[in-house]
């Protein structure tokens, strides 16, 4: 039996389930990868939204990435929560020496329930020290107008519809290929910029999901599985979408996704 495809995870831990390393656990084991992780923050979550959370030490981060790719290895690496300026600085030193890995970051700013998952010192550290490694980078709405063009750091949270290529245009100077979730139009077109190839606007259906759990989770085990840039966006977009059309109704929030769809059930 081959070796299945290496992602390692850096994010914080979801007690509810549904985001952090607990979703994107499940969805590179639903995609017949294996996970690794790298723990920034425990947080105290549930589907009504995140109501504290505790960091863990940078040095700690830096050196669970340094032990597990020293060993392992990785085929893809994807970051999510990262606290704080410290922690988004142990991380980019950690992952220099692996340039050639590819690093997909998701820019996991703001809980839907409004709670701050990174401080304004980290939103510029990661822009700084994280986009320029990234070959993909994968801002929701909010935070794509949070990008270097834009004057206001914080992104918040609106139910109005964002226009996808307005996104597209905040987020030119980001990385090599931005990914937006958008309601509307599906693709903008390219942005010139030296620092970045592509910009797309993706549409999905509204998810029932818990309040930080994101789409972008599905895209690193694709691509660590060899599949090019655009196909492991376009399959990560289709899991998703079929994660939300099969998730739960668990809980007085709204319900986490379908991690497992994929997965048929056990029968011996």
């Amino acid at each position: 039996m081959p070796n299945p495809a290496r992602v390692l995870i850096v994010a914080g831990s979801d007690s509810g389930g549904g985001a952090g390393i607990q979703a994107d656990i499940k969805t590179v084991t639903a995609l017949a990868g294996y996970a690794m992780t790298a723990i920034t923050a425990v947080t105290v979550q549930d589907t009504t939204g995140v109501h504290s959370f505790h960091p863990v030490p940078p040095k700690t981060v830096a050196d669970q990435i340094r032990v597990v790719l020293a060993d392992i290895g990785a085929d893809a690496v994807k970051t999510g929560m990262l606290v704080s300026a410290e922690t988004v600085e142990a991380i980019a030193d950690a992952l220099a020496p692996h340039a050639a890995i590819p690093l997909v970051v998701d820019t996991v700013m703001i809980a839907k329930g409004g709670a701050a998952l990174l401080d304004d010192a980290g939103i510029d550290a990661m822009k700084a020290r994280l986009f320029p490694l990234a070959a993909l980078v994968t801002p929701n709405a909010p935070e794509a107008a949070s990008s270097p063009a834009a004057r206001s750091k914080r992104p918040t949270i609106s139910s109005a519809p964002p226009n996808p290529c307005a996104t597209a245009a905040s987020v030119r100077s980001w990385s090599r290929a931005a990914m937006s979730p958008a309601s509307r139009s599906p693709t903008c077109s390219p942005m010139p910029a030296a620092s970045i190839s592509s910009v797309h606007a993706v549409s999905t259906m509204r998810p029932r999901t818990a309040p930080a759990a994101r789409s972008p989770q599905r895209s690193p085990p694709v691509l660590a599985q060899g599949f090019a840039l655009e196909d492991a966006v376009a399959r990560a977009r289709s899991f998703v979408q079929e994660a939300i059309r099969t998730g739960f109704a668990l809980s007085r929030g709204t319900g986490p996704l379908n991690h497992l769809h994929a997965i048929p059930p056990y029968e011996e």
